[in-house]
């Protein structure tokens, strides 16, 4: 007689003194051998923001295939899995009468393909973005509908761009066409809200809790020793790899918020948990990222490495310029330099990006196996604040990588955007502007 045990609910939770901790994907999950199946797993969406256009020339690739140039060097062990894009645009970008603001139509069009309105009051409005269409295809399938992480706090006061909002140009996320996504900068809030159950400690328990640098696995220990007896192998190992990696993430978190500030900072209000050193705040904004998504918390998420007219120097990689003053160069060969510094500095986040997803796993395979991937700026050329040929990247399962494709002039990248939320399974025939699926997905 053979004794068939259910499947584990794909919502198991590990609970313990206020902290609920989802699991990742397990075997356990999967209730036959379809467990090593690939189409049997959830499809995600991750977005990544780069502030402030790009410098084109070391950027693009030329022809067909694809030779990284120099800007693109650092996604060289992820090149079969990239397919990069030219000559998307947002016509919707166009100042259609309004006041020149680049970046306040811009930033706001990157993933709604829509006109921003031009104010510098609480009347805004945009459009519904890409990520939040498809967080509304998946509904209530998992805790989080998405999840919108940053490196920069909000401006929350006045305008940003010249009669724009700063609503425009803090984040890329719009859940209604008058309601913007908040970005979260402290990697401590986004651990508690993705598994401190911060709503139901008491304020008392909290301090507690941090008076004791206790983590969050002491108190579900008792409840994963339960399951473990329900789990193969594969699937015990798969759990402990996944703890080991909250708890190191949470120990850095730890160790930041502990860290006394430098001197320079000491006039500062910075909340307690972000790190002061900028690679180290990024990388551990992506591990969360990838951490949430790892155990199917959210299948949603948009990462901005930096806010849009972002004025933050770099002078770890020898520019000790302003970003924002360097993406008008003048071409300035000297600014375009370092300008092409800071963008390829950025891309070496964005491999790290790539490199968690693979290494995470999902069933038999890794997240980024069932993840479309889409990593672009609001503009081109910054000097010119080109929004019609912008430097868009795609990645993951969903796309036949190791291709450079370009597209007809005047294309508009809600296009792509359509055929991504096609091959998402959402079922719309429209998006923003769009004309039509892109098709641009798979080789010829």
């Amino acid at each position: 007689m053979i004794i068939r045990r259910s499947p584990l609910d794909r919502r198991t939770v590990l609970r313990g003194l206020g902290t609920a901790m989802a699991l990742p994907f397990l075997e356990a999950m999967m209730p036959s051998a379809k467990a090593a199946d690939i189409t049997a797993r959830p499809k995600r969406l991750q977005v990544f923001y780069t502030p402030n256009g790009m410098t084109m020339a070391p950027y693009r690739p030329t022809g067909t295939g694809l030779v990284l140039p120099e800007t693109l060097t650092p996604l060289a062990p992820h090149r079969e899995d990239i397919l990069v894009v030219s000559g998307l645009g947002h016509p919707q970008a166009a100042a259609m009468g309004d006041r020149p603001a680049g970046h306040g139509r811009s930033c706001p069009a990157f993933l709604t393909g829509t006109h921003a309105k031009q104010t510098e009051g609480p009347d805004i409005r945009c459009g519904v973005s890409m990520d939040q269409v498809f967080a509304a295809h998946l509904g209530d399938a998992t805790p989080l509908t998405s999840l919108e992480l940053g490196i920069d706090q909000a401006s929350l006061l006045g305008s940003c761009d010249i009669n724009y909002s700063c609503a425009y140009t803090n984040g890329i996320s719009w859940l209604t066409p008058t309601v913007p996504l908040p970005v979260t900068a402290n990697p401590a809030r986004v651990f508690e809200r993705l598994f401190g159950d911060g709503d139901a400690l008491d304020e008392a328990t909290r301090i507690a809790r941090l008076k004791r640098q206790a983590s969050i696995l002491d108190y579900v220990m008792e409840d994963a020793a339960r399951l473990t007896g329900r789990l193969g192998q594969s699937d015990k190992h798969k759990l402990d790899e996944y703890m080991e990696a909250s708890r190191a993430i949470e120990k850095r978190i730890q160790r930041a918020a502990a860290s006394p500030p430098p001197a320079q900072a000491a006039t500062l209000d910075r909340p307690a948990g972000i790190p002061d050193d900028f690679a180290e705040h990024v990388k551990l904004m992506i591990d969360l990222q990838v951490l949430a998504m790892q155990a199917d918390i959210t299948r949603v998420g948009t990462f901005m490495i930096g806010r849009e007219i972002s004025n933050r120097t770099y002078p770890e990689i020898g520019v000790p310029d302003s970003h924002h003053m360097l993406s008008h160069h003048g071409n300035n060969p000297e600014k375009m330099a370092k300008l092409a510094k800071i963008n390829r500095y950025h891309m070496e986040f964005f491999a790290y990006y790539l490199d968690k997803m693979k290494e995470a796993k999902d069933g038999e395979g890794s997240l980024l196996d069932r993840t479309l991937v889409i990593r672009g700026s609001a503009f081109g050329d910054s000097n010119d604040h080109d929004f019609m040929d912008l430097p868009v990247i795609l990645a993951g399962g969903l796309v036949d990588g190791g291709r450079h494709v370009t597209v007809p002039k005047d294309t508009t990248m809600s296009n792509l955007m359509l055929e991504g939320l096609q091959r998402l399974d959402v079922p719309t025939t429209s998006f923003g502007d769009s004309t039509g699926p892109l098709s641009v997905f798979d080789a010829a």
